[in-house]
């Protein structure tokens, strides 16, 4: 008797289940990651260093279900973009738990001198984008190209809050070059929560794709995105 082969659907939906279980891994170790930052507390920065596996083992699980589904259903057309987009979702879904990582060794060093400033708009950008996050993930699982949008175009406030953070933290430095070294490791948390925003972007641009069939990655202004079946 010839093997049934699982439902499209199915599979797809599963699939997203295991994206959204894997989001939701990736923010809350940025979330950690910067609480540890605010609270200065050592043990919940290392926990987040030694954190990595779960979200790794996914990645590794998401890619394999992609194949799969690309193997046994040969898709067309939005089913077809649909698993595109997981893939790529993927990798940016990766990216963002390497990012935790990345704080948390800034953070670490920057736990062991006294603190620079108060930290307020760090958790502010951290708070943004991991609300950017979780609507690009829910534009994906409801195939919603006007909320993926809506993702697109909140990155500008992270990308203002990183240049005015930058900004405060040279004049630290140049008031007193002591704090050079802590200051820099504020200044790379602000730039990977910056990164961070732009991987929730990417996601939000491909579900634009999946939906409509239309590549706005390379729009340099959203007021530029190119109509239904332009290239």
């Amino acid at each position: 008797m010839e093997r049934q082969v699982p439902h499209f659907r199915e599979e797809l939906e599963a699939l997203q289940a295991r994206l959204l279980e894997m989001g939701g891994l990736a923010e809350e170790r940025v979330r950690a990651a910067v609480q540890g930052l605010v609270v200065r507390d050592p043990a919940l920065i290392q926990k987040v260093l030694a954190g990595d596996e779960p979200i790794n083992q996914l990645h590794i699980e998401v890619d394999n279900r992609c194949f799969r589904l690309l193997a046994l259903h040969q898709p067309m057309a939005t089913d077809l973009r649909a698993i595109v987009a997981a893939v790529k979702i993927n990798t940016d879904l990766e990216r963002v738990g390497d990012l935790a990582v990345n704080i948390a060794e800034a953070v670490t060093r920057y736990l062991q001198h006294p603190p620079v400033k108060e930290l307020i708009d760090i958790p502010r950008m951290a708070e943004h984008a991991q609300e950017m996050l979780r609507k690009s993930l829910d534009a994906f699982v409801r195939e919603d190209a006007a909320l993926a949008l809506e993702v697109c175009e909140s990155d500008d406030l992270l990308d203002g809050l990183n240049g005015q953070i930058f900004r405060e933290l040279i004049t630290f430095m140049i008031e007193d070059p002591k704090t050079i070294s802590r200051a820099t490791r504020l200044v790379l948390v602000s730039r990977y929560l910056e990164r961070f925003g732009d991987h929730a972007t990417n996601i939000g641009e491909l579900v634009v794709f999946m939906v409509e069939g239309r590549n706005i990655r390379h729009a340099r202004k959203l007021g530029k995105i190119p109509e239904d079946g332009a290239a």
